[in-house]
């Protein structure tokens, strides 16, 4: 196969970061092009008004709040509040925000591993104490729970959201719900927020940056449910967070309100990916939600194995926390083309890895 087909016509982190017969799996940016609609209401606002928007004024960014809310109810039967919606850059910002707010330096934060490293590393950065016995919350301030899972690709059940609900109730614990990849579950399985079960207890932050590919858009809200928080919030100074820029905005009120078709499609598309990755790895359970596959390798140091040997750039499951060094997490948000090529680099590497 031919370098152009391996190698979509993208110079963002993902593919800059690749050698140039490297194949980009790693960070999660899709390599599909954005949703018609999102494009055409960034093109709308760039000839439009360019300067403050109306909503400039408010905490909540009006239309953000609003399309959030609408989306809630529509697909998850979650009465959502506009108003208690805040807007960030990003998902990480807002929990540093969220975490500055709520808790104190070597104040216990409880978190599933493997994790997010970004969100490991916020914890360290900031003192907290890192807490990943979820059975047992005792000595904790806050969870921060990440449901569909990153990087396992689980999709939480009811029954496993309410006894979390219930520690939570118990420990008096504020809860920090990272649902970004909601809209990313696979039939037939449902995506609860956890703030309808503990509504008074839950943060929830998320964004349409995974769903649609738009990572590079810097736009993402919280919906503050304890009332003590949005005090705090309301309290900051009154720029020292910044928030959502009008493009921002303007891409995320139009993926959520009218690309869902384009989702359907590449649901379809990451659904036989998933697929395709369990033909090859016997034993492989796809996961639930995400475009990501988290595999497990036998052994520490293999993606670096994969880069030297198989051309293939992948994230270290090292990186994720206790319990990952094993694994690597591969984005199988491509072509099929892409997909196939990247799997048969692999079969070739670990079949010559296993025989050094």
């Amino acid at each position: 196969m031919d370098e152009i087909t391996l190698r979509p016509v993208k110079d963002g982190l993902k593919w800059a970061n690749a050698g140039p017969d490297v194949i980009a799996c790693w960070i999660a940016d899709m390599d599909f092009r954005t949703a018609p609609e999102i494009i055409e209401a960034l093109q709308r606002r760039a000839h439009g008004d360019l300067g403050y928007p109306a909503w400039a004024s408010e905490p909540q960014a009006g239309p953000l709040a609003e399309a959030f809310a609408e989306r809630m109810l529509a697909k998850y039967g979650w009465a959502a509040e506009p108003s208690w919606v805040r807007s960030f850059t990003d998902l990480n910002q807002a929990l540093q925000v969220i975490l500055h707010l709520t808790t104190t330096p070597r104040d216990g934060v409880a978190m599933q591993v493997p994790a997010y490293p970004p969100f490991l590393g916020t914890l360290d950065e900031m003192g907290r104490r890192l807490h990943t016995d979820l059975a047992d919350l005792t000595g904790c301030r806050a969870l921060v729970l990440v449901n569909p899972h990153n990087p396992t690709g689980r999709v939480f059940t009811r029954a496993e959201l309410t006894a979390l609900a219930e520690q939570a109730e118990r420990h008096d614990l504020i809860v920090i719900s990272d649902e970004v990849h909601a809209d990313l579950v696979y039939e037939p399985g449902r995506h609860i927020p956890f703030a309808a079960i503990l509504p008074d207890r839950t943060i929830t932050l998320t964004s349409a940056t995974k769903a649609f590919n738009l990572g590079g858009i810097r736009c993402a809200l919280a919906h503050v449910g304890p009332s003590w928080v949005r005090e705090a919030l309301q309290a900051q100074p009154s720029f020292l967070y910044g928030g959502a820029n009008v493009f921002g905005v303007e891409a995320t009120v139009a993926a959520w309100r009218h690309a869902d078709g384009w989702l359907r499609e590449t649901m379809t598309v990451l659904d036989r990916n998933r697929r395709l990755i369990a033909e090859r790895f016997p034993g492989y359970v796809p996961p639930e939600a995400t475009y990501l596959a988290w595999l497990d390798l036998g052994r520490p140091g293999m993606a670096e194995v994969l880069e030297r040997e198989a051309k293939i750039l992948v994230s270290d499951g090292a990186a994720f926390g206790p319990g990952g060094e094993s694994f690597v997490r591969l984005n199988f948000a491509t072509s099929e083309a892409i997909l196939t090529e990247v799997l048969n680099r692999m079969d070739r590497a670990l079949a010559t890895d296993l025989h050094t």
